[in-house]
């Protein structure tokens, strides 16, 4: 229970450290008009400011096509960084305005190409003379790309995967600089389970016809499987949480964050997750095991190059193949040999993934961090809702 009063700023600064988490979705009356849309706006511009720089490209030439791009770049820039001020405040769009907004977006994939229409048939076709066909086909491409842009922003910022991609990429250079710890105890099991697999003839000739299509593939499917065992953990890890939220432990949490001076005097009571809430610690963590799986699996990949450029030899390959290997983008490297090398990476990042969950040694060394973030987003929040309630009171 908190006792004292609490002032309301405090509570749209932990909403904000929620966005800044990457865990968007624990702002109570959390929804798409009053937090998700006013988010979009950075990005929903700069598709639009991109559909008119290739405007720009299309209908000019020589210095003046860099100057005019120049210039949409330089206003695009300017509009980015105003709107995201403007963001930072996380607005709540009236009805009239998420209308407004949503109608001046859905106008670009039809304005840009009517105008890019009535310029060429200005200038090459003959008068009275219009290309239909031209016109409809670019709405349908114009419309099919804009509308893949509105769904992929939306999911993005929906999930604060802005956030969670810039957290990633301090946590794979920790991990670079770690990775004397990270891959020495990674490495050796997954090579006891892959390195004999390498040497096989057959892999070797279903590889060599195997498309890169094809290969990446299979890798999405291993990460799936990786996504698919984060999202079983995480039930149990969520339970498990929720059970503990004495004074001590949630004080402990605010640390750092908008609620560092909020007293607690007893336990609090948990609150249920959503399935929206849900998915998004689901995201968080299987983001930050996809990363920690792509420094092992690289490593992996690094190592089978390196092997297979010493031991399988062009005759070697020939033979296992059974005609001359096809040459990849890199001269003297065989593209059966990527290809073997980018399966077992892609299977032994997964095994690694895996193996960090349920190994009682790997999960305190690798999957215990990850965890620990899980927790204290759910802690904080637990303070988070109880300070909105006693504002309310």
């Amino acid at each position: 229970m908190i006792h004292a009063m609490v002032p309301s700023e405090v509570v749209r600064r932990t909403e904000q450290w929620f966005v800044r988490q990457g865990a968007p979705t624990m702002i109570e009356g959390y929804g798409f008009r009053s937090h998700v849309l006013p988010r979009m706006l950075p990005a929903l511009a700069f598709v639009a400011a991109g559909s008119l720089a290739w405007l720009v490209l299309q209908q000019s030439s020589g210095l003046s096509r860099w100057v005019l791009l120049g210039v949409v770049v330089a206003v695009t820039v300017f509009a980015w960084v105003l709107l995201s001020v403007f963001v930072r405040r996380m607005p709540s769009f009236s009805p009239r305005a998420t209308v407004l907004v949503l109608v001046l977006y859905a106008a670009m994939p039809v304005i840009t190409p009517l105008v890019q229409f009535a310029i060429d048939n200005r200038v090459t076709a003959p008068a009275g003379d219009p290309a239909p066909g031209s016109v409809w086909g670019a709405l349908v491409w114009f419309a099919i790309f804009f509308g893949l842009a509105f769904v992929a922003t939306m999911l993005a910022t929906t999930y604060g995967l802005g956030a969670l991609l810039k957290a990633a990429i301090r946590h794979t250079i920790q991990d670079l600089r770690n990775s004397v710890h990270l891959l020495g105890r990674a490495l050796p099991p997954m090579l006891f389970v892959t390195l004999f697999l390498f040497f096989t003839g057959e892999l070797w000739q279903a590889m060599d016809r195997l498309r890169w299509p094809r290969v990446s593939l299979i890798v999405l499917l291993f990460a799936a499987i990786t996504v698919l065992a984060a999202a079983a953990r995480l039930r149990d890890e969520i339970g498990r949480v929720e059970q503990d939220l004495r004074p001590e432990v949630l004080a402990l949490a605010c640390k750092g964050t908008p609620l560092s001076g909020v007293e607690i005097a007893e336990p609090l009571q948990a609150k249920k997750l959503n399935g929206r809430q849900l998915r998004n610690l689901l995201v968080v963590l299987a983001i930050r095991q996809l990363v920690q799986a792509a420094v092992v699996g690289l490593a992996l990949f690094s190592f089978f190059v390196v092997l297979g450029l010493i031991v399988v030899t062009p005759e070697v390959a020939e033979q296992w193949i059974g005609s001359p290997a096809k040459e990849s983008v890199v001269p003297g490297v065989p593209s059966a040999m990527l290809r073997n090398a980018t399966l077992f990476a892609a299977f032994g990042s997964m095994y690694f993934a895996v193996i960090s969950m349920s190994d009682a040694e790997h999960r305190r060394q690798f999957f215990a961090p990850v965890i620990e973030k899980v927790e204290r987003t759910l802690e904080v929040r637990a303070v988070y809702l109880a300070v909105r309630e006693r504002i309310a009171a």
